[in-house]
């Protein structure tokens, strides 16, 4: 094992892939000579090149589109945009080309193609800098969506990605890169097999508590500070959004009869209400309250001296946990 922050784990697990096949090109708007925004290229141009590791156009459209065209070729690229809100000029061709042409070509044509997205809030940062996309593209058909919480996953998933013949999203909740873990590199990394699989992090018996990237450590804090009142929480890292892992989410709410899922995005049409209506499909006669959601509001994302008390919190997890109970709060009347 070794002890890496977040943003070093990426980059060794890119660094890994770059290693393994000379087919993977990096591209991306400031990730060679400054090693990006965030650090997390850092020194890979350096090593492997300015043909495997390309300095872009700040033109989100266009590098997308150069992609498809690796794609085409052979290569395996891995697109990095440098922030979620950045991400909107590249929409045509995601959802339009990336997410089609497998199927348009009756499998002909792979698009083994890595988006690599920065994503959500808690650093300070205005709007198209602090933002959760992640339910355009869940709403895509074609396309895998992965977000990760831990220095393992981080460097294990990216490689799974980049192996993976489809095209994958791989969301970096950006808050957390500095957050540090242990890594074991040893392991072979490139299938994808697992990539979509949800994990129990904890198990309970109370209250089912459903996350995903950068709310995962916040849903365990709050499953640590529940214990200490008596409420067992057993908390779910989703890991894949499209496709979601319902058997693992079934099992545990047919063991705990209420679930609570959280996440940054506002609340109307986001993953947390379709995850609720297929528990609420899959398990209505283990359900022992309505499904509740804990996310952020319904607004545009707001000045960071706000960005708190729009992200949901350990208070208001809690808050929802104790409505899936029916206990009383002093928060119980707000929504999200």
């Amino acid at each position: 094992m070794t002890q890496m922050t977040f943003a070093r784990a990426i980059n060794a697990g890119l660094r890994k892939s770059l290693e393994n096949d000379p087919k993977v090109v990096l591209m991306g708007e400031d990730i060679g000579t400054l090693g990006g925004v965030f650090r997390v290229t850092d020194g890979l141009q350096k090593d492997f090149g300015t043909h495997r590791v390309v300095d872009t156009p700040l033109a989100e459209s266009a590098i997308v589109g150069t992609a498809v065209g690796l794609a085409y070729r052979g290569y395996r690229p891995v697109v990095e945009i440098q922030f979620d809100g950045f991400i909107y000029p590249a929409f045509d061709q995601i959802v339009s080309q990336v997410a089609k042409l497998h199927y348009r070509t009756r499998g002909a044509v792979k698009m083994p193609i890595t988006i690599r997205v920065p994503f959500g809030g808690g650093i300070g940062s205005p709007e198209h800098h602090s933002e959760s996309p992640e339910a355009y593209f869940t709403h895509t058909s074609g396309l895998r969506v992965v977000t990760v919480s831990s220095p393992q996953d981080a460097y294990t998933v990216i490689q799974q990605a980049i192996a993976c013949d489809d095209p994958v999203l791989y969301f970096e909740p950006k808050r957390r890169y500095h957050d540090k873990g242990d890594v074991d590199e040893s392991l072979d990394h490139t299938s994808p097999m697992s990539m979509g699989e949800a994990r129990v992090l904890t198990q309970g018996t109370d209250v089912t508590l459903v996350a995903y990237g950068p709310l995962v450590k916040t849903a365990l804090d709050a499953a640590s500070a529940a214990a200490d009142e008596g409420v067992s929480i057993e908390v779910i890292d989703l890991r894949s959004l499209a496709p979601v892992d319902y058997e693992t989410v079934v099992a545990s709410v047919r063991r705990t009869g209420r679930l609570v899922i959280t996440h940054e995005a506002a609340q109307s049409g986001g993953l947390g209400a379709e995850v609720a209506a297929s528990i609420t499909e899959r398990c209505f006669y283990h359900l022992e309250a309505a499904p509740v959601r804990v996310t952020g509001f319904d607004i545009p994302y707001p000045y960071s001296k706000l960005e708190m008390h729009h992200l949901p919190g350990l208070d208001r997890i809690l808050d929802g946990v104790d409505r899936a109970l029916g206990r009383p709060n002093s928060l119980s009347g707000l929504e999200g």
